[in-house]
């Protein structure tokens, strides 16, 4: 598999796509206005604990007080009711591990960690973790006897991450030596401050790709600025300079993200809609807490049999909707309307093909067996806004709903309120000032609305009047 990341950086925003044998399997963008702050250490103050929702409010400095749950409170007791874990007005630290969506602040956690390349540092963790994408029994018990010869000391604990297998002993000290010296420069800094108060910020998104993608199988990291491309190769010959090498500067005319076709890929994303091989496609529809995705036939009619039509179609569904979730950051509860099938085994073909696709995703997966109806429902970790919530915002003209009154609607509001008005005995030539696309529809039935008023009418185009608007203007 050709693997390849590339980096286009402008003075507003950061773009990072991921590309895997020609396709975008994830897109990262940060912007200069909206920083994201996910990772970030702050020393708090708790203005808020609610013990009738097992949780609190902490000031961090942010815009809106963070979030915190009891199952994210570290406490010295083994008490478990939040209101005798913490109280109002203490100084905590916290680690934001969700970033604000629409109307919610962001989520925190007072369960501290400090992800490097191969391992993740957890100070008030007791256990050692070990990914369990490493297999090989031998290999996670030299894993697991290293770090535990080199934590024997330390407070805390680490997890293994992917990235580690086959590391050297001396790379893996050398991480915790790391990890540890920046706690220690966290917690100085956090004796020495006020809250709320900014402790630590974690990586850009750039340095993340680097942390969390940049290994052995990527062939290619390429970014178009002189500037970046400096900072990454000196960060690679820190954290993994055997790939110091795959690190090159892009200097082609052509803007990187056209080259790459990228730019393509995130206009088709704005679209609800999404094309399948065969001819078939996908609807995606997001809300706020849940996403629906419909799989449609459309012009693919099969050689055989409708159940193998629906089958094929179904599986090549199952294959593209995960790369969708990742490039479009949708988390939360999924429900994917397949078409139905009428044979078991299909239906298990396509939850295994799903289920496959899904293990490249870093987030938290679950996925319930496929229902009699076809429907799967699965959840997926929520970490930052979706796509569409950063590229866009709400419609001034139907405020996120998707819809405007039908022109008809408006006329015959109008025309019923020009008919009270005739009755009234309104004297007057009648203007009537409105939307461009409901000034041609109503100029198209002009002769009924002058019955209505009994005279002469005229309709005038305003940019200015919203959709739904109208004035009515007698002279």
């Amino acid at each position: 598999m050709k693997k390849e990341i590339v980096v286009s950086r402008t003075h507003e925003e950061t773009r990072v796509a991921i590309i895997e044998n020609g396709k975008i399997v994830d897109l990262f963008i940060e912007r200069r206005e909206s920083e994201k702050i996910v990772g970030n250490i702050y020393k708090g103050r708790v203005r808020n604990v609610l013990p009738g929702l097992s949780s609190a409010f902490v000031d961090a400095g942010l815009e809106k007080n963070v979030y915190l749950y009891v199952d994210d409170v570290i406490a010295s007791n083994k008490e478990t009711k939040i209101e005798k874990m913490i109280s109002n007005s203490e100084d905590i630290l916290v680690q934001v591990d969700k970033e604000p969506i629409s109307t919610k602040g962001a989520k925190a956690t007072m369960d501290i960690s400090l992800p490097g390349r191969f391992l993740v540092y957890m100070p008030f963790s007791g256990h050692i973790g070990i990914s369990k994408n490493i297999q090989a029994r031998e290999e996670r018990s030299r894993l697991k006897s290293i770090v535990n010869s080199v934590r024997s000391d330390l407070p805390g604990a680490f997890i293994v991450r992917t990235e580690a297998e086959d590391a050297t002993e001396k790379e893996l000290k050398r991480e915790v030596k790391y990890l540890t010296r920046l706690w220690l420069s966290i917690q100085h800094r956090a004796e020495r401050v006020k809250a709320p108060a900014l402790l630590h910020r974690d990586l850009g998104i750039v340095f993340q790709t680097v942390r969390d993608y940049f290994n052995e199988d990527v062939e290619l990291f390429l970014v178009d600025s002189v500037e970046e491309h400096k900072e990454v190769l000196e960060f690679v010959k820190i954290v993994s300079p055997e790939l110091a090498d795959r690190v090159k500067l892009f200097t082609a005319k052509t803007p990187i993200l056209k080259a790459f076709h990228v730019d393509e890929e995130i206009k088709g994303l704005r679209s609800n809609r999404v094309d399948l091989p065969s001819g078939g496609y996908l609807i995606i529809q997001e809300a706020e807490s849940l996403c629906a995705i419909d799989v449609n036939t459309g012009r693919f009619t099969g050689k055989r049999s409708q159940e193998e039509t629906v089958t094929i179609t179904n599986i090549e569904a199952a294959k593209e909707i995960p790369r969708q979730l990742r490039l479009r950051n949708i988390g939360g509860i999924i429900v994917i309307d397949f078409i139905d099938m009428k044979h078991a085994k299909n239906r298990q073909r396509v939850l295994e093909a799903i289920s496959q696709a899904v293990k490249g995703d870093k987030a938290k997966i679950k996925i319930w067996p496929i229902t009699k109806l076809g429907l799967i429902e699965m959840t997926r970790e929520r970490r930052r806004e979706s796509f569409l919530a950063l590229m866009g915002e709400l419609c001034p003209q139907c405020h996120g709903s998707g819809q405007v009154l039908a022109r008809e609607t408006m006329f015959i509001a109008v025309k019923q309120e020009l008919e009270q008005m005739k009755l009234s005995c309104h004297p007057g030539r009648v203007k009537i000032r409105l939307a461009p696309h409901v000034a041609l529809y109503f100029r198209e039935r002009i002769a009924r609305l002058k019955k209505a008023v009994g005279g002469d009418i005229d309709i005038q185009t305003a940019h200015d009047v919203p959709w739904e608007d109208y004035q009515i203007i007698v002279e």
